[in-house]
């Protein structure tokens, strides 16, 4: 991609609205528009983001049979009165009337849709278990929307329900979930924190949160440093409590060995029983052709909150720094002078060299080095590759890490040879 070519209107300007470091570098990096309170349209850049996330996501959900749908985000009322939540949800829930005086919600969340497809087209235990998920945006009429996309109004989520025979089916569906989501996080470069937690509206006895750790966060973390090794099933056995459960004189942990950080909350997964199979009469018929109430679990990621979490996690004063795996690009070029014949033939020899392999971002702008430089850390592509005339003269071109700063110098074949 030529950056002539990209829209990502990146700017010097720190917002003086924006309170934290997610909400202030999406702005300058242009990432995010602003439309409204705690609504924004998302910019190329984000995108790329959000797609390597979603991904991510949908390979691991899908490793564990989990099966892609697109759920209405318009749902008729009728189905949340017939589970009991329509008013009891609360302001959150954007209610609308069509031309016909029909009234409808904007979704905020998918339990009663889910269940209602789940009983149209399932009767027999022979259905079971089953799973289904999504990646889709989703609307909460937050009172106070803050922090940019970290607490917005409208937002994208992965949102998986799934349907089992009896408890004991519904725990392996848990715990399958709970080892899909570590890999899942664990494959963005982040370190997840498994915390018990209350199922609030949902409603369950059995519940997750996931959190990673920024130093902005809103959570307060108590963990045993073991977590942060630790894989798999072991997180769910090793303690971990945010400040609302956590009781100093009752923990569990040697003072030596507890953690204390901030925490951003990125996932949720709960397990609620028949719940929701109950109220909307969502029954198979087992084989002794009884009526059997499926036992449910729903589990949530913050698709569009990941990104300003991760950005909340790994940022410096000059940008953000991604993690390889969510990288908008792979890599940056960067042509320092592109009035120059040699650093113009030399940068296009590299960028056809690499980018049928790799996304490469080619910064071929006539703008100043210092504003080139100033962008390719605000906007934290993981690899810079920097042509200039200087470094030629001597057949060499620059390769800076962006997590780590170190720039190196080095033949133009070998930093090809890097990346192709």
């Amino acid at each position: 991609m030529l950056f002539s070519r990209f829209f990502a209107p990146t700017s010097k300007d720190t917002p003086a609205d924006a309170q934290i470091a997610s909400h202030r570098l999406m702005l300058r990096a242009g990432m995010i528009s602003q439309t409204a309170s705690g609504i924004y349209c998302w910019l190329p850049l984000a995108v790329r983001v959000l797609d390597k996330i979603s991904r991510i996501i949908c390979e691991e959900q899908d490793r564990i049979g989990a099966q892609r749908v697109y759920f209405t985000t318009i749902q008729p009322a009728n189905l949340w009165i017939e589970s009991g939540r329509y008013d009891s949800y609360g302001k959150e829930m954007l209610r609308l009337r069509d031309r016909k005086d029909g009234e409808f919600l904007y979704s905020p969340t998918n339990e009663e849709q889910a269940t209602d497809v789940f009983r149209q087209y399932v009767q027999s235990y022979r259905g079971l278990p089953t799973m289904l998920y999504q990646i889709h945006w989703k609307f909460r009429d937050e009172i106070r929307p803050r922090f940019g996309v970290m607490r917005g109004r409208e937002f994208l989520m992965k949102d998986g329900y799934s349907f089992d025979l009896n408890f004991e089916g519904a725990q392996r569906t848990y715990r399958d979930v709970f080892r899909s989501y570590v890999r899942t996080f664990q494959r963005m470069g982040l370190t997840p924190i498994p915390v018990q937690a209350d199922s609030g509206a949902i409603g369950g006895n059995m519940s997750h949160e996931f959190q990673i750790l920024a130093e902005s966060g809103e959570n307060t973390l108590y963990y045993d440093r073991k977590l942060l090794t630790a894989s798999g099933d072991e997180l769910s056995t090793i303690f971990a409590a945010t400040d609302e459960k956590f009781d100093p004189q009752a923990s569990p942990i040697p003072e030596k060995e507890l953690m204390v950080s901030r925490g951003v909350e990125v996932g949720h997964i709960f397990y609620f029983g028949a719940k929701y199979s109950k109220s909307m009469n969502a029954f198979v018929l087992n084989d002794k052709g009884e009526k059997v109430f499926p036992e449910m679990g729903s589990y949530g990621v913050g698709v569009s909150r990941l990104v300003g979490a991760i950005i909340e996690a790994s940022h410096d004063e000059r940008g953000i720094i991604w993690p390889e795996p969510v990288a908008p690009f792979d890599v940056t070029l960067l042509n320092l002078h592109v009035k120059n014949e040699r650093c113009c033939e030399m940068a296009r020899k590299i960028y056809d060299a690499i980018s049928s392999e790799r996304d490469v971002l080619y910064d071929d702008r006539d703008i100043t080095v210092g504003e080139k430089l100033a962008d390719a850390d605000l906007i934290g592509i993981p690899w810079q590759i920097i042509v200039g005339p200087k470094n030629l003269e001597n057949g060499m071109v620059e390769l800076k890490n962006r997590r780590t700063g170190e720039v190196v110098k080095t033949s133009p074949e070998a930093a090809i040879g890097r990346f192709a």
